[in-house]
């Protein structure tokens, strides 16, 4: 019973993985770059919430409300200031220039709330610590339910979005070929810039979820990057349903993982990642995600 109760922890978790990993599938999908700075903006989402919920005394669902339009506008300010001028010079600019995004905010984040690790766990009462309890080996967690819950809406939004709106087909259109979406009346520095404040605010969610479901300060950023970045490789670049299977399959091996021992959970994602790149599935997907 012990691994059975693993394995739905973590599916669980990789709800939270999934969360993690949309906005950079996204990203990767209609403008065709990795944005290195989104765990660090995840983690910024997170402050932001944290900032809100403890100074005007509300709940962090409620702070994340207030949270969220202010993430979209300022992924809407990153793509015309930072994102836009960096596409048109090839492939590596945007690397550097989200690596350089993702460095700035981490240290501006030290330097406002230092090193100190927060959480927002306490504030949300039985959500974060209840659970329906199945058996004396397995449980339920509300709050894993609802993170789940909501990055299967999340995820089922955007792809509906993308499948049955015209924003989707912008969208699409322009991550085929912004050239000729161009011809036809379809701005690529728009649909970027609103593909720009989605993974943005997703980030944020994640962040959000992050505060309540654990610790988190301003160095948290590049593992939640690496998280999202292999449960991306693992479901499949671009693919949305994708990352969230892979976000799934990472955090059951994580939490298998720390059932032998504490200390493997980590390794033991980072090994089903390595599986995956190592396998023809996975280079057949490091060809595309180069030759795009």
């Amino acid at each position: 019973m012990t691994v059975v109760n693993a394995i739905v922890q973590g599916v669980f978790l990789g709800g939270l993985y999934a969360l993690f990993a949309c906005g950079l599938s996204l990203m990767f999908g209609v403008m065709r770059i990795i944005n290195l700075a989104h765990g660090d903006i995840a983690v910024l989402g997170a402050f932001l919430v944290w900032y809100v919920a403890t100074e005007a005394d509300v709940s962090p669902f409620l702070a994340l409300l207030l949270a969220l339009p202010a993430m979209l506008a300022l992924g809407y300010v990153l793509q015309w200031a930072v994102l836009a001028r960096s596409l048109r010079s090839g492939m590596l600019t945007p690397l550097l220039a989200t690596f350089g995004l993702a460095i700035v905010v981490q240290n501006a984040l030290l330097q406002v709330f230092s090193p100190d690790v927060r959480s927002l766990g306490a504030s949300t009462g039985a959500i974060s610590t209840g659970s329906w309890r199945l058996t004396d080996q397995l449980s339920i967690p509300y709050l894993g339910v609802l993170i789940l819950g909501v990055a299967v809406a999340v995820l089922g939004g955007l792809q509906f979005v993308l499948r049955r709106t015209g924003f989707g087909r912008e969208m699409r259109a322009t991550a085929q070929d912004p050239d000729t979406a161009a011809l036809v009346g379809i701005p690529a520095s728009t649909v970027y810039a609103k593909a720009t404040a989605i993974a943005v605010a997703t980030a944020t969610l994640a962040g959000a979820f992050l505060a309540i479901n654990s610790t988190f300060d301003p160095s948290s950023g590049p593992t939640q990057l690496i998280f999202a970045f292999e449960a991306v490789i693992i479901g499949g670049l671009g693919s949305l349903w994708g990352t969230l299977a892979g976000g799934i399959v990472l955090g059951v091996a994580q939490t298998l993982g720390a059932t032998i021992d504490p200390q493997y959970s980590i390794l033991a994602g980072h090994l089903v990642f390595l599986a995956v790149l190592a396998s023809p599935r996975g280079r057949l997907i490091v060809t595309r995600s180069a030759r795009a």
